[in-house]
């Protein structure tokens, strides 16, 4: 397999979106630094879309995620960094649904 795309969608308790954010985007530069990385980063709805949009709802944010490689991946998930970011947000996030892809 090459590179591998990731797309995370967080599902947050009421009201803890931008603390999960605030945790996450702290993050950011460990997992930016990490071998095989080329993309990571949040989203949330755009606003003024339309009515062709089907929005995630104000709870929600999806990470966008490309890695070189299956291995960097899981050594990514694996990560120091990753697990104390897991235990401090575990109980503010609802759901967590994670697709990993390859190209088509």
């Amino acid at each position: 397999m090459s590179m591998v795309h990731v797309l995370a969608m967080i599902t947050a308790k009421p009201g803890q979106r931008d603390a999960i954010l605030e945790a996450f985007k702290a993050n950011v530069p460990a997992v930016h630094a990490e071998d095989g990385c080329i993309e990571y980063g949040a989203a949330v709805d755009a606003e003024g879309v339309g009515s062709f949009q089907t929005e995630f709802g104000p709870d929600t944010f999806v990470v966008v995620e490309k890695w070189e490689s299956l291995d960097a991946l899981k050594a990514h998930a694996a990560s120091p960094h990753m697990a104390a970011y897991g235990a401090k947000t575990k109980d503010m996030i609802a759901e967590r649904v994670i697709h990993v892809l390859s190209s088509a």
